[in-house]
Formats: structure tokens, C-alpha cells, sequence
């Protein structure tokens, strides 16, 4: 899905095998339980939210699921490069009724706008060298005051394990192959940790989240 060659009906059909995948896995889940105890903190106002590299944009929609099913107020928006991803994305929020504005940005080579209470990404550190990993974090530091993190750890039981669920669970052969290849490129948990801390993202946390990922989490002081 990073080959900016890549046909435009399959590069949707990567992205709503990725959604799929990503409901499998409970995406929403493993960041929702950090947010609605931000939420708690937070009074009189709605949580702002960014998610960065948001693709079709399924955790921003699921994340204001969830708030509006609790009753808790939030503001969210979401991110990506790619405008096919954004299209793809904006239709998804209408259809769900999802108040979730998207907008195209390079967190890579932009500052992220800033003013947020937490920014999140989901399955996009692997596809980053380690540089490009440190200046993610930087941003998403930068940009708000929780940083949350959820992405695949490598290991030889998660290649297997998500080898085995993209062939189940999609029928792209871009995310068939992206899937295991992500796994072999994705970071440890150690790994995450040690960027985050040469990221400056002291005191930054990471557990294990089933299945096959990890939460990286990180307050400002």
C-alpha cells in the first residue's frame, strides 16, 4: 500500500481488507481504554483527538463509536498522505453518521497541527525506518499530550499468526502480502521503548496487546 503506483480500486480494497483486519484485532479497543480515562480527566469540553496515517480511516470512526455510544464528549480527526485513503475514509464517517474530519498531511515532513489531548497511530510505525520512526514520535509529542502508539510486534508467532489472518480475512493480494512482510519490519516492544526514549518521550510505557501488537503510551508532563 506504500507504492504510490498502486491502482487506484486496488488500493481500496487493501484498505477495506486493512479495516477488516484491524476490527479482527480490536483496534478501537486497545485505544479506547487510554482514552476514555482521558476523557474522565478532561471536563467541560470535548477530548480532542488526532489519528495520523489514518488510512480508511476505521479507528477515528470506531473511536467516535464508542464515545458516542458512553456518552462522552470528543472532537476527532485524522490524517493521511494519501487522498485515495482520505475518499475512502470520508465516505466510511458519512455513511456511519461518524462526525470525524479528515485532511491530507505528511507527518513526516510537516509539523502535525498541535493543541490536541491525545494523537494516535495504528499500524504505521512498521512501515517506517528507524529515523523516520524517532520523527513520528517527535511530532506526535509535539502535537498533543498523550502520544498512543498500537502497531504490530515482530516476532516468529505474530509472522505466522498474521500470515494465517490475511489470507482468512482478505482476499487483496496487497494485504497478503503486506501483512507478513509487516510483521518481519515491524519494531519489538524493546525497540519501541528505546525509540521513544532517544524520541524524547521520557517515561513513555509499552504492554503487550493481544492479538499480536503492542500500546505504546506516553503522557506529557
Amino acid at each position: 500500500m506504500d507504492d504510490p503506483a498502486l491502482d487506484q480500486a486496488e488500493h481500496r480494497r487493501a484498505l477495506a481488507g486493512l479495516a477488516r483486519l484491524n476490527r479482527f484485532s480490536g483496534s478501537t479497543g486497545v485505544l479506547w481504554r487510554a482514552l476514555e480515562r482521558l476523557a474522565r480527566e478532561i471536563k467541560g469540553r470535548p477530548v480532542r483527538i488526532l489519528d495520523v496515517a489514518t488510512g480508511s480511516g476505521d479507528v477515528p470512526i470506531g473511536l467516535w463509536k464508542q464515545a458516542a455510544r458512553r456518552g462522552i464528549p470528543i472532537a476527532v480527526e485524522g490524517c493521511d498522505i494519501s487522498e485515495t485513503a482520505l475518499a475512502a475514509a470520508r465516505e466510511q464517517a458519512a455513511m456511519a453518521g461518524a462526525q470525524v474530519r479528515f485532511f491530507q498531511h505528511d507527518a513526516l515532513r510537516d509539523p502535525l497541527p498541535v493543541g490536541f489531548d491525545a494523537v494516535t497511530s495504528s499500524l504505521f510505525l512498521h512501515h517506517l525506518s528507524s529515523v523516520d520512526a524517532l520523527t513520528l514520535l517527535r511530532q506526535m509529542a509535539t502535537a498533543g499530550s498523550v502520544v498512543l502508539v498500537n502497531d504490530l510486534a515482530r516476532s516468529r508467532f505474530n509472522y505466522l499468526a498474521v500470515w494465517f489472518a490475511c489470507r482468512v480475512l482478505s482476499g487483496s493480494p496487497v494485504v497478503r502480502f503486506d501483512g507478513p512482510a509487516s510483521v518481519r519490519s515491524a519494531f519489538t516492544p524493546r525497540e519501541a521503548l528505546e525509540l521513544a526514549h532517544r524520541g524524547g518521550l521520557i517515561g513513555a510505557t509499552v504492554r503487550p496487546r493481544f492479538p499480536c501488537r503492542y500500546l505504546l503510551e506516553w503522557r506529557k508532563l
